[in-house]
């Protein structure tokens, strides 16, 4: 513990520490010297500062607070370096980059933060006015010319994390390779004496910060309303069906986000009949007030928009659907009127929904490319492969995280290809229908759902009469996703102990069922992932993956039966055994 309490010590004296974090760090200094090793301040030390927070794949995210552990000013600036650092060593020319941020608290302070250091390093910066979304960061980095980009946003998180997400030249999230590459960048970098800034010029609130560096620093552009226009006009360009929404009554929840003007605008433009806001729910809450856990593929995100449902409907105009986007609106969550009740969507329902009805549509428009290809994740539904067969679209499967959905639109694009994508989708609530951004988009996901529940409400049926006609026709498919919640230094350990025992040869025996394939994506082929995969001779699959941005255990489970009772068991059985074998509750 020694050794921390020094750590604690030398960032009371870096600079950029600020007074609010010294004066955090002092307290819990003080506790510490009164109760020592045995003490509750002992563990909150340790948890600080054991490690530096860690850079991965999805970048940076974490709690925020004072320590090498958290996220804060200082850790931001180091970020910022060590990206500066990694996109200057590639560059040829002159380069730029775009920065955009959420609502959460400091997000703003901490994306002024960033934008400082890399004018500090010569490069041209865009940073945006106010609170924007993450597929709209995406769209800026590819439509500006930008090297590459960052959002300041925890997505789905709860109000104490933040992180910061970086993105390429093409307006995807850094793959393997870069971000290794950044993330060696930012080791190397010295927090005391390693970092380069401009920030200290300025004083105020950020915004404040932001006005005055950009009428100083003739690197700095402020980014207005006018890029953000254009990406709404290029969403909905991807419209399949327009003016078929114009009967439909939605209820509409941004979850305290930044998703609120986009998604509201992309409703309007496509004429949807009556779109009704979550007030409580509707303007920027860092604090998340009514909705503890932002994310829309949870029942309790929500339950305020449900309630808003309900009360219309008792009032004689109960709305067709609930919309729900997260904090950085890149995942829609629905509800869907049927039987006189709101039932909630899964991810991927969502997204076999919106697949079928894109190759519905297409195909009855005539406008299916040629060799049309659907990209998904090897831990979202198999149904919806099932349906691309029958319909002659190519699956390509790829690892859990967006970016490997943008990486196979690069690919595309490369070859002149781009055409042939009809859809991304991971059962995270995450969609994408067009290749203007490299990332999961609420707000096309959210014209694109509107869209077919006008069409089908037209025809008399619900989004989930549609889903019993696929399941009648393509079979009866069930998912489910168990989580494992294990914090700090010891969680990790405690998921590591679990994935190693996932790999132990005794849990492939210990099935009841057939074993039909086992994959451990740790040992190849590239990219290498912490994944663990068992495949059963029923149809039925089990998938053990730590998360990438949260301290979490997640197990992946897919049945498929006859009958949605007959998938159900096959799941129910499979859990069990692996809970059995991983010594969990």
């Amino acid at each position: 513990m020694n050794e921390n309490v020094n750590k604690l010590k030398n960032w009371l004296s870096a600079p950029g520490a600020g007074e609010s974090s010294r004066a955090e760090l002092a307290a819990l200094l003080s506790e510490y010297e009164t109760s020592g090793e045995e003490g509750a301040a002992a563990d909150e030390i340790n948890d600080r500062f054991y490690r530096d927070l860690e850079f991965g794949t999805a970048g940076m995210r974490g709690v925020m607070g004072a320590g090498t552990n958290r996220v804060n000013v200082l850790t931001v600036r180091r970020a910022s370096q060590g990206f500066a650092d990694s996109l200057l060593l590639a560059a040829k020319t002159p380069i730029k980059i775009a920065i955009a941020y959420d609502n959460r608290r400091d997000s703003d302070l901490f994306a002024f933060e960033a934008a400082c250091v890399f004018m500090a390093n010569g490069i041209e910066t865009y940073l945006f006015e106010r609170l924007s979304s993450t597929p709209l960061l995406s769209y800026a980095v590819r439509k500006l010319g930008c090297a590459g980009g960052v959002v300041v946003t925890a997505s789905h998180n709860p109000k104490q994390y933040n992180g910061y997400k970086i993105y390429d030249a093409t307006g995807c999230q850094c793959l393997t390779e870069e971000a290794e590459r950044v993330a060696a960048k930012i080791a190397a970098t010295d927090i005391e004496t390693g970092i380069r800034t401009v920030a200290d010029r300025y004083e105020g609130t950020p915004a404040a910060r932001a006005r005055a560096a950009a009428e100083s620093e003739s690197l700095l552009h402020l980014v207005g309303e006018d890029l953000e226009n254009a990406y709404i006009d290029t969403v909905f360009a991807l419209s399949v069906n327009q003016n078929v929404a114009k009967n439909l009554h939605v209820v509409y929840t941004p979850l305290n986000g930044t998703g609120n003007i986009p998604v509201r605008a992309i409703l309007a433009k496509a004429d949807v009949g009556t779109v009704d806001v979550v007030e409580e729910q509707a303007l920027p809450d860092p604090e998340f007030t009514t909705c503890p856990e932002p994310n829309p593929e949870k029942a309790a995100a929500l339950k305020l928009g449900l309630e808003l449902c309900r009360a219309k409907q008792a009032a004689g105009s109960p709305p067709d659907i609930l919309l729900a986007t997260d904090p950085d609106c890149d995942r829609v969550g629905v509800a869907v009127l049927s039987d006189g009740a709101y039932t909630q969507l899964t991810g991927n329902q969502i997204g076999v929904l919106l697949f079928d009805y894109i190759v519905t549509s297409r195909r009855q428009k005539g406008d299916m490319p040629e060799r049309p290809i659907l990209v998904t994740t090897i831990v979202s539904t198999p149904l919806a492969s099932v349906i691309a067969e029958k319909n002659g679209v190519e699956t390509q499967k790829v690892l859990t995280g967006f970016k490997y959905i943008g990486e196979k639109i690069n690919g595309l694009e490369e070859k002149g290809e781009a055409d042939r994508f009809l859809l991304g989708f991971e059962e995270s609530c995450g969609y994408l229908s067009g290749v203007h951004v490299r990332d999961k988009d609420g707000v096309n996901a959210a014209l694109l759902i509107c869209e077919m529940a006008g069409l089908y409400k037209a025809q008399g049926k619900t989004l989930t009469d549609r889903l019993d006609e696929i399941a009648k026709t393509y079979g009866y498919f069930v998912e489910e996703l168990a989580e494992f919640v294990k914090p700090g230094q010891k969680g990790m350990a405690e998921i590591r102990a679990i994935m190693a025992k996932a790999r132990d040869p005794k849990m492939r025996d210990g099935f009841s069922a057939k074993l039909a394939h086992y994959n451990d994506y740790e040992q190849g082929p590239a990219p290498r992932s912490d994944v663990v995969a068992f495949a059963f001779a029923d149809g039925s699959s089990a998938i053990l993956r730590p998360s990438g941005t949260e301290p979490k255990l997640k197990i992946y489970l897919s049945g498929r039966g006859d009958t949605p009772e007959a998938a159900k068991q096959s799941i129910d059985r499979i859990k069990d055994e692996i809970l059995r074998g991983i010594e969990t509750e």
